[in-house]
């Protein structure tokens, strides 16, 4: 037995017409938890874990450090595969197109802020990239009915450089590797600002674009640019 009185399926007791909107509503349910956006919700629940290892104590124990920089290694891994596996196994869902990147812009902030509060990394260095992930993210959403900003070969070399370079910082590094983690977070800081610039061009380009697609559907004379 289903539950489902024979009434519901027109007298027959046959199971619900997949295209119909029971059928979709439980699709669109099911899809909610997968792989994708389970791995999304770990980085989200990593982010209080990651702030409560990093203060640990005084903040500078360097076994906490070590448990501080695991939590966000295993959530900057999250990242890289939960993407992966929506776009490869068609798992986008509405909930992963917002949870995502605000998972990505928490993790990160947290290790930002939480150094700096630390005094292991200077502020403006926190500004600038903290700055530029808010006004890109801000930027999509100012384009979107123009079109989708991809991320760009460089964009992804940022995020690999930001991630590597903060858990560079978390670790309690001394001698050489110190000086490593510093030009690490270096070439982070000079790619934050290149791709952000970037961006905005892509951005001004396409909204340029639609808006001139626009006025031609709509039979309105184009103004030549100044």
């Amino acid at each position: 037995m289903t539950g489902v009185p024979a009434s519901a399926t027109g007298g027959t007791g046959a199971k619900p017409v997949p295209g119909g909107k029971l059928g979709a509503a439980a699709v669109n349910q099911a899809s909610l938890w997968n792989i994708a956006n389970i791995l999304t919700m770990v980085r989200l629940v990593l982010v209080p874990v990651f702030v409560v290892l990093l203060f640990h104590g005084d903040g500078y124990d360097p076994a906490w450090r070590a448990w501080a920089w695991a939590a966000f290694a295993v959530a900057m891994i999250t990242d890289i595969f939960d993407g992966h596996l929506a776009r490869t196994y068609n798992l986008v869902t509405d909930f992963g197109k917002i949870a995502d990147p605000i998972a990505d812009k928490a993790i990160m902030a947290a290790g930002l802020i939480g150094l700096s509060l630390l005094g292991d990394l200077p502020w403006w260095v926190t500004a600038v990239i903290l700055a530029r992930e808010l006004g890109i993210t801000l930027m999509r959403f100012w384009v979107i009915r123009h079109g989708v900003i991809a991320a760009s070969r460089g964009g992804k070399l940022k995020t690999l450089a930001q991630g590597t370079a903060v858990g560079m910082y978390v670790l309690a590094l001394t001698g050489p590797l110190a000086t490593l983690r510093f030009w690490v977070m270096a070439v982070a800081v000079v790619l934050t600002v290149v791709t952000g610039l970037d961006y905005v061009r892509q951005a001004v380009v396409l909204r340029r674009a639609g808006l001139e697609a626009e006025r031609a559907g709509a039979g309105t004379p184009v103004e030549s640019s100044r």
